[in-house]
Formats: C-alpha cells, structure tokens, sequence
C-alpha cells in the first residue's frame, strides 16, 4: 500500500512540478526523503541543508579533502544526506531523480578533482561515510565492506581476525573503500596480487531506480564495468565482498635515499631496468622529491627507494645484491614486521605507533593537485634530468611515485576487469604538489601543467593513459550538467583504453538517460556511435 501511495505521490510530483524540475527546489527534495522514509530508519537526522548552519559546514568540511575545491557557500549545493541505512541512500536516488536534481556520491572525500563534492548544476552530496560496516570470515578467506569504511579500518579488521590475511590495497589508511576499489586501487601488493577489483566476488549496488542490486540480480556485465569503472558513472556503489590474499607472518621493508649529488639519477635509472622484474613478492617505489641541500638556501632532488617484501631480511638481501648493487641496500635498512605494521610504516609512522591510528579520520584538507602517466620503457638520463630541473621550480612540496609494474599485473588481461592497465607497462607515475597558500595556487597549476608537458616525450602517447582514481580534469572533461560523446571519448579512452566502448554500452542499458553523471563520468554509447574504431 505505502509503495503505491508512494509511486502515485512522485506521478503528482513529477507533473505537477515540472518547473521544478527544471530549477529545482530543496524542499519538493527533502518532502519526498521524508515521504520515502520508513518508520524503522527515519532519514530526518540524516539531511543537512544550508540553515542547519553549523551541522551543515561540519558535514561538509570533515569529508572535503582537497581546499582547492571546498565551497560550503555553492548555491547550487542543495543538502547533504549522511546515509545511515541503505534505505536512506535509496530514497536519495529516487528523489534527485524525480526533482531534476544531481548527486555527487562521497565516501572518504579523496577525490583528486572534488567531483564528489562539486557542481555548477543544483546537487545534493550523499554522504557513505556512516556506512562502515566491516565483516571478515577467515575460514572461507573472504570479507564484506560497506562503501565508507576506510582502508584503515579494514585492515585492523582483517589483521584481528588473522595475521595471515590480507588485502591488496592502497597505503592510505583515510581513503574510503567504496571509491578506491570501485576505480581500481592499487597498493605495495599488487605485484604479488594484481589490485582490489581482481578479489571483489560480489557487490550491492543502488542502481538509477532505488533498487538495491547484488552480482546476481545486476548481472555480470555491470559488476564487470563497477571494478575499475568507477562505481558513481552506473549507480551507488554500497559495499563490496571481497578475497581476502595469504600472507606471510613476516614482511621486511625498508626505505633509502639518493639525492643526485649521491648518483641518484644513475640509480633510478637502473631501478627502471630492474623494477619490473623482481620476484612479485618485492615492491620496490622510487619516489623523487625536492628537499634541502647541505648547503643553506640550497635544494636538491632526493630519489627515495621504498620497499615491501614478502619474506624474511636474508632472502631479501640477496636479491638486491644480486639485482640492484647500485642501492647500496644493507641489512641495518631493513625491518621486519608484521603485515599491518607495514601499513604504519609507509604512513611514515614511527615504530611503536598504535594500530589504533588507523582507525582514524582526521580533517586535514590542502589545497594539491595530482596527474598520472604509464612508462612503458626506460626514461633516459637526459630526460630524468629535465624532470627534476622542473621540480625544482617549485616552492612548496612535490613529489613523484614511480610505481613499478611486472608480476601479477602482466599475467592479467586488460578486458578482465574495467581496469585496463596491465601488461606491458614498467612503471605508473602519480605526480603530486601541495601548499597552504590560497594565493599560490595558479602558480603550482602552472607549473605542475610544465611539468607534465616534459614528461610528455618519455610516457604512454595514443593514448597518453591516465588513472582514473588519479583524477585529472585536465585531460578532458564535460560540464556538470552536460554530457558531449565526443569530449568524454576523449578522457574516457586515457582511463579506460580498449574497455571503454564496453562501459558505454553498459551504462547504455543500467542508466540510458544518463542520470548518474559528472564531469568525468561515463556517457551511454549514442546510436549514432557506431564504429568501434572510433573509439
């Protein structure tokens, strides 16, 4: 009875209020949440709009990671619902959708390009973040995590169910599940296990009709598109079930500096030769970076090695003797420890820190911007060389991530999954810039553009791939409200090479009129997009 009165309630809506539709109103918005809500989970707590002042700005700021972005005072930002209950995360699809209105989809905030945050059309930000729910069931090796767990709080669960089982994700303790796996997330295992969308076995998903979906009722091609395609082009990704990895008891990691003046651009040189080839159960990042020379006012480029292997020091020093000599690797570098203290180390975290930190969800955005590339051979010295000149353009912090491919992440094909990224690649690179100063801001966009423009010679070209949980709106983008084919074709084949056609053909039937959108989102594939060729 309520489901009719309900679908008879958004027939009277929708006709009677098309001028709405076309300038939408908050309050048809927040009538019809409260109208869908059910007595059992009330959605009344859960809205936030712009007069609950202080519990509206608190809302905002705790989950807006990147101040380049941070606007609490948008006009067109209409409410924020912190879904608690997957109801609540239902009824705001189905009442954006009614009212005309947009829903950027957040969950840990660490959104590159505050997508998830932002708009110039009127939105509404449904908040993941009370969706947290972790279960891990060690005799079957798997777990079930809801959209707004952190990695953090992830990996305490699995390590105080066993200290043998992992998960192959990023090293950022405060990302939030739902994004980082949805676009392909990687960490310092996938060598050894390829990403997260290579061990998610199941997923619930709240489609453009309010309907809850899993693996079976959404069938396989959306579940293939939600790993690797992010999830917010196809619907509302809640949680997913994952494959949890054995590991060993004991991990050795380690972490030593090169600074140029040391031959740094002669070892990373080597690195490059050597990365990709090393037994899959070593990660080794290089990490270029600008920091003070020995002299006073003087700054240099140090090239930091990190390092992750699965095993025992002795089994280790051995293979960078016999790989890598020019290192430089000895034993009083290395640590052994436990997997999860392996996540506090590449957290920079001293020994001794409390896994309790993990848990953590501070608020502490800056302003940064981020880019992506994949090297497919050896960046010769000459080039290095222009790279850290441009570096040290810079006055605030910068940093590169050479991440290093080979391993697990060549034996699996690009169409396995949406992530397409895979075998014949050395390395990826994520550059990254960030400052305090609202008035430096032009300035680091402008030289980290120079940047990317000298790396251009020495990376991937037709095209010049890019990450897609890297984002970069740089590379092509459409407006908030508009979807052009042709521009979307543009940054969609950087992300998604030959797998794009495919996602477009998924959104086509799970979402055709293209409600679930932004500025780097997935179009449906047009009928006057015929050729395969020319995507």
């Amino acid at each position: 009875m309520k489901e009719a009165l309900f679908g008879l309630y958004l027939v009277l809506l929708v006709s009677g209020l098309e001028a709405a539709v076309t300038k939408p109103n908050s309050g048809n918005f927040i009538e019809c949440l409260r109208y869908q809500a059910s007595p059992e989970n009330p959605i009344t707590d859960a809205i936030f709009t712009v007069d609950n002042t202080t519990t509206f700005l608190s809302s905002y700021v705790s989950y807006t990671k990147n101040t380049r972005f941070s606007n609490p005072n948008n006009k067109n930002l209409l409410a924020i619902v912190v879904a608690k209950d997957v109801s609540h995360v239902q009824a705001t699809v189905v009442c954006a959708k009614s009212n005309g209105i947009q829903i950027r989809i957040r969950s840990g905030g660490h959104d590159n390009e505050g997508l998830s945050y932002v708009s110039s059309v009127p939105f509404v930000i449904l908040d993941m973040h009370k969706l947290r729910d972790i279960t891990v069931d060690v005799s079957s090796k798997k777990a079930w995590v809801q959209a707004g767990a952190t990695l953090g709080e992830l990996y305490v669960k699995i390590d105080e169910a066993s200290q043998t089982l992992a998960f192959p994700a990023g090293i950022c303790a405060t990302v939030g599940a739902g994004g980082h796996i949805s676009g392909g997330g990687y960490g310092n295992l996938m060598r050894k296990f390829g990403t997260t969308v290579d061990h998610v076995i199941d997923a619930e998903l709240v489609d453009v009709n309010g309907k809850l979906l899993n693996r079976s009722t959404m069938g396989e091609d959306l579940f293939w598109a939600i790993r690797g395609g992010g999830g917010a082009s196809f619907g509302v990704i809640l949680s997913w079930k994952i494959n949890l990895v054995e590991v060993p008891k004991i991990f050795t990691v380690f972490q030593v500096n090169k600074t140029l003046e040391q031959g740094g651009t002669d070892v990373v040189y080597k690195w490059q030769l050597v990365a990709n080839k090393f037994p899959d159960n070593l990660f080794l990042r290089a990490m270029p970076q600008v920091v003070n020379g020995t002299k006073h006012g003087e700054r240099t480029i140090a090239i930091v090695f990190w390092a992750q292997f699965l095993g025992r020091t002795d089994e280790l020093m051995e293979i960078m003797n016999q790989s890598f000599p020019e290192l430089g690797l000895r034993r009083e570098d290395c640590q052994e420890m436990s997997w999860l203290n392996t996540t506090l180390f590449w957290a920079m975290l001293p020994a001794g820190t409390p896994k309790t930190v993990l848990l953590g969800r501070p608020t502490d955005p800056v302003f940064f911007k981020s880019k992506s590339d994949y090297v497919k051979k050896p960046i010769p010295k000459e080039g290095l060389e222009k790279i850290w000149k441009t570096m040290l353009k810079f006055n605030n912090i910068v940093w590169l991530h050479f991440n290093p491919y080979g391993g697990m992440m060549d034996r699996i094909p690009s169409n396995a999954t949406a992530f397409p990224h895979r075998k014949g690649n050395l390395f990826k690179v994520q550059y990254y810039t960030t400052w305090l100063d609202p008035n430096a801001t032009e300035s680091n966009l402008s030289i980290m553009k120079e940047l990317y423009e000298v790396a251009e010679p020495y990376v991937s070209s037709n095209p010049r791939e890019a990450f897609f949980n890297y984002r970069d709106i740089d590379i092509g983008s459409n407006p908030s409200g508009e979807t052009d084919v042709d521009e979307a074709k543009i940054y969609g084949y950087k992300y998604f090479l030959g797998n794009l056609k495919r996602l477009m053909d998924v959104k086509a039937k799970s979402d055709p009129e293209n409600f679930f959108k932004n500025e780097q989102s997935i179009p449906p594939l047009l009928s006057r997009v015929r050729r395969d060729d020319e995507l």
